[in-house]
């Protein structure tokens, strides 16, 4: 057994400074092994929350960079706008419990980053699971489709693009009960087809009071149109999941400002086709408007709102002159884009600058760490809901409020005795010294030693 330890070895009556948590983080960091970690953990999730598994709800979520140094954009959902920053890709499950989380390099889309993801899942959860991956119209791409069918993986997703119209007397009201609570849409069920043909999947389209249809597209043939719908809005799970982590864990917080070299090979799309596709737009918006004058010239002339023949004349051939250079200004555009390439090497884009992105070990570790926080915080909430009648609504509050609150540490021979200051209700302090019985039971050791830790609320006997 080891010897007795002072309480000073427990606890401070401070924080650590800035400095001493990042010096901590660059030294584990060293390491490089946030992967492993983060994949141990999912491995474990898996085994504890297995039949949460079934629906999958893959984002990404963009940290906004404001440095000095040039780095791959990405969009940022929140303000509109394109901007340096770094991508992670979460997954949670069907309750919206984060799962794992991936860094992209450089900012990957999602239609690149979804494979190598998907293959990570199909390591954790066996080679025969059938999972259903579903994601917004960022991953939308039929050909990537059928690489995730053949991986053994369904998907549901929105449609993306235009879509036609359904008469709205097609549509069936459809009520259940779904986890616990009733639903009802007026869905339309249909068959739809793909790159020729060769990709068949299911639409569901749901029509709201608004008048509005949002079609919904699944290769899950064996589920019902309302479950099909409903798990698809239950995608804002994970919206509200990165809204929480956003307010409470600081995720949209970069660590360090930290870079590293890029490859210089890396395909990014090439900025001088950017700039002629620009280009190209603003001539055929001016060429549009031009034809349009002219046949608002002509309906004027054959309507009488033309004075004379020879000013309808002198207008006409203006126009026409006119729209002739904008047509050839339009060919001309073409002409050059089609003789440049959509992607090209990152040297090649960028000479003359540093070739950097930044450094992902650092910030993927800061998210496995939160990622375990929230768990943790979870599992918490898990454990009190019997004993507190509101842990819907003020459950994860009550969590945070026992985090911060103050205790009193003992150490004896073979324990570590946590007393916790009582909270402000009789009812709080009651759940509170509930929850502390259950994580007795687990017999848990301070790191370090071989103190079982025991919880206890000061006045709430065991």
């Amino acid at each position: 057994m080891r010897p007795p330890i002072s309480d000073a070895s427990f606890g401070l009556d401070r924080l650590p400074e800035v400095k001493t948590l990042r010096r901590k983080l660059a030294r584990l960091a060293s390491r490089k092994a946030s992967q492993a970690f983060g994949r141990e953990l999912a491995r474990r999730r898996i085994a504890e929350r297995g039949r949460m598994m079934g629906f999958l709800y893959l984002d990404g979520h963009v940290r906004a960079y404001h440095g000095k140094h040039t780095i791959p954009k990405a969009y940022l959902t929140r303000t509109r706008l394109a901007a340096p920053g770094t991508t992670g890709y979460w997954v949670n499950d069907q309750k919206g419990e984060p799962l794992f989380v991936v860094t992209a390099e450089a900012n990957a889309a999602m239609t690149r980053m979804r494979v190598p993801i998907l293959e990570e899942v199909r390591t954790l959860i066996g080679p025969r699971r059938r999972v259903t991956i579903v994601f917004g119209r960022g991953g939308w791409s039929p050909k990537l489709f059928q690489k995730l069918l053949a991986m053994g993986f369904d998907i549901m997703t929105y449609r993306k693009g235009r879509v036609r119209r359904i008469a709205e007397k097609r549509f069936v009201l459809r009520t259940a009960k779904l986890d616990g609570r009733p639903v009802k849409y007026l869905l339309y069920d249909q068959p739809v087809r793909f790159l020729r043909g060769r990709l068949r999947l299911r639409q569901v389209t749901r029509l709201t009071d608004n008048g509005k249809q949002t079609p919904i597209l699944t290769s899950r043939w064996d589920l019902r149109e309302i479950v099909v719908a409903y798990r698809m809005f239950e995608r804002w799970r994970q919206e509200n999941f990165f809204k929480y982590m956003r307010q409470e864990f600081l995720i949209d917080a970069l660590c360090d400002y930290q870079v590293e070299p890029d490859d210089p090979e890396r395909s990014v799309p090439n900025p001088a086709r950017k700039a002629v596709d620009k280009e190209l737009r603003k001539a055929r918006v001016r060429w549009n408007q031009l034809k349009q004058t002219y046949g608002d010239a002509s309906l004027d002339y054959i309507e009488g709102r033309t004075p004379t023949m020879r000013e309808f004349q002198a207008a006409d051939k203006k126009i026409y002159r006119e729209i002739q250079e904008a047509a050839e200004r339009v060919a001309e555009l073409a002409a050059q884009q089609k003789l440049l390439p959509l992607r090209v090497p990152l040297a090649e884009a960028r000479p003359d600058q540093d070739l950097v992105k930044l450094s992902t070990e650092r910030k993927h570790l800061t998210n496995v760490l939160k990622l375990v926080a929230y768990q943790i915080e979870s599992d918490l909430l898990n454990l009190i809901r019997p004993h507190y009648a509101r842990a819907e609504e003020e459950g994860r509050t009550l969590i945070q409020t026992v985090l911060q609150s103050t205790a009193t540490l003992e150490p004896t021979d073979q324990e570590l005795r946590v007393t916790l200051s009582p909270l402000s209700s009789h009812h709080r302090s009651q759940a509170v010294a509930a929850l502390c019985e259950n994580l007795n039971t687990a017999e848990t050791r301070f790191p370090g030693t071989d103190l079982r830790m025991k919880f206890a609320v000061a006045g709430y006997p065991r």
